[in-house]
C-alpha cells in the first residue's frame, strides 16, 4: 500500500474534569451516568490501539469514582484497548483512584497526585444555639438516625462508627491502588496511604504514576505525528447553558462555584 493510502491511527480521548458527584444545583460534576454513554462511544472506536482519559479532579464521592473506575476497567477488558491516562492540574483522591484504571499514568512535573484517603468534615453548633438561646428539639425512630447531627453534641460511640466506615472505604480505595500499581509502587519511609499529595515529579518516584508527560506529545511519541486524536468529552445541554447564563440565576451560580472551589483549594487551586 502507498504511503498517502496508509490509514491514519485513531485515538480516542476522554476528558473528566471537575469535582466527582452531584454537585450544585445543576449537578455540574462528574458522575457515572454522565459520562457513560462518552466511554462506550470512546472504547467502541474500531481499530483504535487505546483509549486516552485526560483527568483534571480534586475528588469527591468514592461511589461514583469507582463506577467510572470499574467501567472503564469493563471496557477495556471487552474491547482489548489500552488505557492511558494523563493528570492534568489534579489526580487526587476520588480522581487518582480513576486514574488507576490506566495501564499507564502520565502527569506533569506540577500537577497534584495522591491524597489516598476519606475525609469527612462538618461543623458543631451546639454553643452557638445555646448563646443565641435556640433549643434543639430531635425526635427519632432509630437511636442512631441522629447521628454526627452538628446541633447535638457528639457522642463517643457516632465517631467510632463514622471512623470504622472510613477504615472500609480506606481499604477500598488501597486494594485499587495496590492492584493497579502493583510492583510499581516504591517502597521508602513515605506512608502512600496516609492521605497526603505529592507533585508529579515525587509522584514517580513514588510509583504512583508512571512517566512525565502530557497527551498530546505522549500520543505522538507512541502513535506518530499523524496521528488523529478524537475528542470526547460531555457537552452542557440548552437547558443548562441558558440557566447558566441567567439573570436570575446568580446566587445559584455563585454558591454552585464556592462548593466546588471548596474542593479545589484543598490542593491549592
Amino acid at each position: 500500500m502507498l504511503p498517502f493510502f496508509k490509514k491514519k491511527k485513531i485515538i480516542p480521548h476522554i476528558r473528566l474534569s471537575g469535582v466527582i458527584g452531584n454537585v450544585g444545583k445543576f449537578k455540574q460534576g462528574i458522575d457515572f451516568s454522565g459520562q457513560e454513554e462518552i466511554i462506550l462511544k470512546a472504547f467502541s472506536v474500531k481499530k483504535a490501539p487505546c483509549v486516552a482519559i485526560t483527568i483534571n479532579s480534586p475528588g469527591g464521592s468514592p461511589v461514583q469514582s469507582h463506577l467510572i473506575y470499574n467501567f472503564i476497567k469493563q471496557q477495556a477488558k471487552k474491547n482489548k484497548k489500552k488505557v492511558i491516562v494523563f493528570a492534568e492540574d489534579v489526580a487526587a483522591s476520588g480522581g487518582y483512584l480513576i486514574a488507576c484504571a490506566g495501564d499507564e499514568i502520565y502527569a506533569n512535573s506540577s500537577s497534584i497526585i495522591g491524597s489516598i484517603g476519606v475525609i469527612y468534615s462538618s461543623f458543631g453548633f451546639t454553643d452557638l444555639i445555646k448563646k443565641i438561646g435556640v433549643e434543639r428539639r430531635v425526635y427519632t425512630a432509630g437511636k442512631n438516625k441522629s447521628t454526627l447531627d452538628p446541633f447535638l453534641e457528639e457522642k463517643r460511640e457516632d465517631i467510632e462508627r463514622l471512623k470504622n466506615i472510613q477504615l472500609d472505604l480506606h481499604k477500598n480505595f488501597i486494594n485499587v491502588v495496590e492492584e493497579s500499581r502493583g510492583n510499581k509502587l516504591k517502597k521508602s519511609e513515605i506512608e502512600l496511604f496516609s492521605g497526603e499529595f505529592w507533585s508529579g515529579r515525587k509522584a514517580k518516584d513514588l510509583g504512583l504514576i508512571d512517566e512525565i508527560g502530557d497527551a498530546n506529545h505522549i500520543l505522538k511519541e507512541k502513535f506518530g505525528e499523524d496521528v488523529i486524536i478524537k475528542k470526547f468529552e460531555k457537552t452542557k445541554s440548552w437547558l443548562s447553558k441558558k440557566l447558566s447564563t441567567s439573570t436570575n440565576n446568580h446566587v445559584d451560580q455563585f454558591a454552585n462555584i464556592l462548593e466546588e472551589k471548596s474542593v479545589w483549594q484543598k490542593y491549592g487551586f
